[in-house]
């Protein structure tokens, strides 16, 4: 009896407590002026076509406009902020995090995260050779930027600096969850550069087709010695080059030697000024992939074999000179 009294009570007090806050009047609509929504941008290409170059002299520039920048390397090779820092490297956030683990010890975002003239830049990091999966590293990377609060960073631009030729699903994070608003790619005026391009374009439909949101802002041309290839396959898959950084002996010296050609007051500063507009006003297009035939009809065909006609091979063919037709031993039944 008495335990049929308490829980009455206890409903009573649940009721009452329901009620009060059901009561409360709603938090007023904001009427100021709202908080821009932070854009994050992935950007890939081809492993040494030039990415971490791009992205370090572009979000100097943009943090030199007066922008807030958060740059992150999502490359297992850990070398898109060495630019930025002069040559040095940063502790990754991967093994940061299983040090700090086996320490029994938090991370903290003074251990992985590092800054330059108003720019911040991390590196995700990844395992060593056999020694684990990389896309998984990816995906345990971000597992840790969203215990350190990535949500709620407050930065305009988050820059996501990823390798295009390696496909496994980690590398397509991005695009496959809608982690970022819009793509935008790196490549240059040759076959291998513009595959990645182009496959990258393709992971983008496949999960337009699903209901993803992402799209392809544009594409950079690194290392443009002029023969067009690139902005022609930009034309042919429907998105703009945003930028065209030429083939010059003065930035590939430079950049050897670390040093942020992306500055104001210097020669290439206007150059990535332009990039930085378009980075931030260009719109997440829906591209359309190139099949592999009219991916090599950029190309001259004495440069990339297109005029080859493929000679099936015989089965005769597989076996050493000499080689004799040994007596099937199969038991053939009638009526089978």
């Amino acid at each position: 009896m008495t335990a049929v009294t308490g829980n009455t009570a206890a409903n009573a007090n649940m009721t009452a407590a329901l009620r009060a806050e059901a009561s409360l009047e709603p938090d007023p609509v904001p009427v100021g002026e709202s908080r821009k929504k932070t854009q994050i941008i992935a950007i890939y290409g081809k492993g040494g076509i030039g990415k971490s170059f791009t992205l370090a002299n572009l979000s100097y520039m943009m943090a030199q406009q007066g922008k807030r920048v958060l740059l992150i390397g999502c490359d297992p090779k850990s070398d898109t902020t060495s630019l930025l820092f002069g040559g040095r490297s940063t502790p990754t956030i991967i093994e940061t995090s299983s040090r700090k683990k086996a320490a029994g010890e938090p991370v903290a975002i003074g251990d992985v995260c590092f800054k330059r003239d108003g720019v911040f830049a991390m590196e995700l990091g990844g395992p060593e050779v056999g020694r684990g999966c990389g896309g998984r590293g990816i995906i345990h990377g971000f597992e840790t930027l969203e215990k350190l609060g990535f949500h709620d960073w407050d930065f305009d631009y988050v820059l996501l600096d990823f390798l295009g030729d390696v496909v496994c699903g980690g590398f397509g994070l991005p695009i496959a969850r809608d982690m970022c608003q819009k793509v935008i790619v790196v490549g240059s005026n040759d076959l291998q550069s513009l595959y990645v391009a182009n496959n990258v374009c393709s992971a983008v439909e496949y999960f337009r087709k699903l209901g993803g949101n992402v799209g392809v802002a544009g594409m950079v041309v690194n290392k443009d010695d002029g023969t067009g290839e690139a902005a022609a396959f930009a034309e042919k898959v429907g998105i703009p080059v945003l930028a065209s950084i030429p083939a010059n002996e003065d930035i590939r010296r430079k950049s050897a030697s670390y040093e942020i050609v992306g500055r104001p007051d210097g020669e290439w500063g206007s150059l990535f000024a332009a990039l930085g507009e378009q980075v931030a006003t260009a719109p997440p297009l829906r591209p359309t992939p190139l099949t592999q035939d009219a991916l090599l009809g950029l190309f001259k065909g004495d440069a990339v074999g297109r005029g080859y006609v493929l000679q099936p091979a015989q089965i005769e063919d597989m076996r050493a000179a000499g080689h004799e037709e040994k007596v099937s031993l199969e038991v053939v039944y009638e009526g089978a």
